[in-house]
């Protein structure tokens, strides 16, 4: 009796430190996510945008570890010591970080990236070729090995599928061969397919060493923190520049679309990949859940084939995937035989919420990219609950996540080019990391791509992030005006247009930029203003030289002029005025516009009066400091001698680099017909408007912009700004801008 009671005692007892135990992980637990939701939603009230923003994402059910375990899933059915044989063998330095397996000496001299020359007989795919074709036509590329910081190899190792007719055999003797492989080290290695069947093991058949390797599919497990980088898995067909566009407007509303959530692909039979797309039928309703499967892919599909096929087969031939992908709030991303899927782009491009179903899958550029703010991500073992979950996320919610799908696929997807410069940029951003862009920086217009981090550490000095911030240009520009003529006589416009903006209360100091052949005029030549005047003589007179981040601009705003225009200081202090509402945009007087010309198969360039216009010659216009350091540091090198060589469409070049990075069109002010009538007045041989070929050189420069990069930037706009009472019938004290009116 006296067992029985202590036995009952123990019992007891371990039964209290359990449920103690059970409620602690809970009681903490909530906390935990109380204190995080607290944390978002005060964050947000800092951060509030016209759109509303995605507060409360969905985050994945598991944790890291949990991801782990169910990552293994794709290397099938093998035993756990088999599946740590095969990573060891892939992944033999797998403790790899930037600062053990990286030389950061080599990049004392910039991040410079070599490709390898491509060895005689040597073939490569058509999706490689554009990634060496990004790569070389970056601004990061050297043809010089001893100025390189990153080697790329010219062999494909895009396709590690052995059954694949793009296999390269004898990858390990070619890569070994190398002049400076040195074990991998500061090797960049992208991959797309790799392992096969059955198994589709993340092997890629020669061991990489310490090279970084960009790669689609990844699991977490393979991964190595801050040292891979996870790409997504694009096609063959996948732009090489440009891209397609988002399909999501501004004024699509409703928010939601037709269906909740849809996906059209195959059904895995048998083998990896086939538990959650052959579990897909027990959620999908046939009304706003939309999930098509087909059996008939493969050879060998009719051996497996099962009792629900035929009629899969028979609804999958009914709806157009086009269809449900643009009419559907949520699209369904379940991992393939791989855990990367098409699917994932497909889905951010047509503004579908992606709803991630591949456990275990390191998500593209996942170090930079916040995907809580763009998508779903599930977990494979609780499919049943993903109608629900999607039901239950908001109207305003939906419509913020489908923004983010749309600038993150504009920002880094769109393109070949996109992808690798974004894979670059990560790796730049690691070897500088006092200087690397921050989170706000990558998730949030215009992206990381035009961000350059050595203009400023702080997002405070970069025209995009004013609203965002809560904060304001400075009430100061400096006045850069590019002099091409001899100063002969105080009665020349340069010497009037000095005058007139020295006059101006938010002038804080003018530069000449002194791109005449003739020797400086004394000091004394130079009318006298309140305002300083600092003359700059360039050392090569180049027509890109006006638009050099000259450390001696401190201001925010720029007001780029030609020598010749004429401008009264109200005109200058109404366009400062309107720039300072726009700081991320060109804000000027003389408009021109381009048009396609279908006859010719080109664009053209006019500068007609028209109803339209989408360029702001910077000839008279106020724009952000920023863009003199993006002009300089981020276009090619072969654009800027194009400019220099024609001493020509430096303007032309500037409107395009600004209409590319904020989507938008300049913005005109005040109609200047005396702008118009002064430039076609202009008959000196010095002036490029007198040149009869400068109309057939500016449409050439058109056409040689939007082919590098890849689309047209520019936008038409219709809309013009005046002061309020610009001409109206009221007394001329209740003006503030009085003498705009009479010019």
């Amino acid at each position: 009796m006296q067992a029985k009671k202590r036995y009952l005692l123990v019992s007891l007892g371990a039964c209290i430190l359990l449920l103690a135990y059970l409620g602690g992980l809970q009681i903490g637990e909530f906390h935990h996510q109380h204190h995080h939701l607290y944390k978002a939603s005060h964050g947000q009230n800092q951060l509030r945008q016209h759109w509303p923003q995605w507060i409360n994402p969905l985050n994945t059910y598991l944790d890291r570890e949990e991801h782990g375990e169910d990552g293994h899933q794709q290397q099938g059915n093998l035993s756990p010591r088999e599946r740590r044989e095969v990573r060891n063998n892939i992944y033999k330095s797998t403790k790899c970080r930037m600062e053990t397996c990286f030389d950061f000496s080599l990049c004392q001299s910039g991040f410079k990236v070599y490709v390898y020359p491509l060895q005689k007989g040597e073939k490569i795919s058509e999706s490689y070729q554009k990634i060496l074709m990004a790569i070389e036509e970056s601004r990061f590329y050297t043809t010089d090995p001893r100025q390189a910081c990153l080697f790329v190899l010219s062999i494909d190792t895009l396709d590690r599928d052995q059954l694949s007719f793009q296999y390269v055999h004898s990858m390990k003797t070619k890569i070994q061969g190398l002049p400076m492989w040195n074990n991998g080290k500061n090797h960049l290695i992208f991959n797309l397919y790799s392992g096969t069947w059955p198994d589709y093991t993340e092997e890629l058949g020669f061991d990489i060493g310490q090279a970084i390797l960009a790669k689609a599919s990844i699991d977490v497990d393979n991964f190595r923190p801050n040292f891979d980088i996870s790409i997504p898995l694009f096609s063959k067909d996948h732009p090489q520049k440009g891209g397609g566009k988002g399909y999501l407007t501004f004024n699509n509303v409703p928010p939601s679309r037709k269906y909740l959530l849809v996906f059209k692909g195959k059904r895995y039979l048998t083998g990896i990949g086939s538990e959650t797309r052959n579990a897909l039928y027990h959620i999908h309703n046939g009304e706003d859940i939309i999930l098509l499967t087909t059996c008939k892919h493969g050879k060998d599909w009719e051996k497996h084939k099962d009792v629900r096929c035929d009629r899969d087969n028979e609804e999958y031939s009914k709806i157009d995937y086009q269809e449900l992908l643009h009419n559907s709030s949520f699209c369904l991303v379940p991992r393939g035989r791989r855990l990367g899927s098409f699917r994932f782009l497909e889905a951010l491009q047509a503004a579908c919420i992606p709803v991630l179903l591949s456990n275990g899958w390191e998500l593209p550029f996942s170090e930079i990219i916040d995907w809580s703010k763009a998508a779903i991500i599930g977990d494979e073992r609780l499919l049943l609950q993903i109608p629900s979950i999607t039901r239950s996320v908001d109207h305003d919610k939906i419509l913020a996540l489908r923004q983010q799908t749309q600038f993150l696929w504009d920002a880094y997807f769109s393109s070949v080019a996109k992808i690798v410069l974004t894979t670059l940029e990560i790796i730049q951003d690691r070897i500088s990391s006092h200087i690397s862009r921050n989170k706000l920086m990558w998730n949030s217009l215009p992206g990381g791509l035009y961000i350059l981090p050595q203009f400023s550490t702080s997002s405070a000095e970069f025209p995009f992030y004013y609203s965002v911030l809560g904060k304001s240009p400075s009430q100061e520009f400096t006045a850069v005006i590019q002099a091409v003529t001899p100063l002969q006589s105080q009665s020349q416009p340069i010497v009037k247009l000095i005058i007139a903006v020295a006059k101006s209360k938010y002038c804080a100091q003018i530069i000449v930029l002194w791109n005449c052949d003739k020797p400086l005029p004394l000091k004394n030549k130079w009318p006298s203003t309140a305002v300083p005047i600092t003359v700059i003589e360039g050392e090569k007179k180049t027509m890109s030289g006006r638009f050099f981040p000259y450390d001696v601009i401190l201001t925010d705003a720029v007001l780029s002029l030609d020598e010749d225009t004429v401008l009264s200081t109200n005109e200058v202090d109404f366009a400062f005025f309107v720039w300072h509402s726009f700081p991320d945009r060109i804000v000027g007087y003389p408009a021109r516009s381009h048009y396609w010309d279908g006859s010719k198969g080109r664009w053209g360039y006019t500068s007609k009066w028209t109803n339209e216009y989408s360029m702001v010659l910077t000839g008279a216009a106020f724009y952000h400091r920023y863009y003199h350091y993006l002009y300089t540091y981020y276009l090619p090198a072969s654009l800027l001698s194009m400019v220099d060589q024609m001493a020509n469409c430096e303007d032309i070049l500037m409107n395009f680099l600004v209409s590319a990075v904020t989507k938008l069109p300049p913005i005109k002010v005040t109609q200047k017909k005396q702008y118009k009538e002064t430039m076609m007045q202009q008959g000196s041989k010095t002036s490029r408007w007198a040149d009869p070929d400068h109309f057939a050189q500016r449409q050439a420069c058109m056409n040689s912009f939007s082919s590098w990069f890849g689309f047209m930037p520019l936008l038409h706009s219709q809309m013009r700004l005046d002061p309020v009472l610009f001409k109206d019938q009221v007394s001329i004290l209740r003006k503030k801008y009085r003498d705009i009116e009479k010019l």
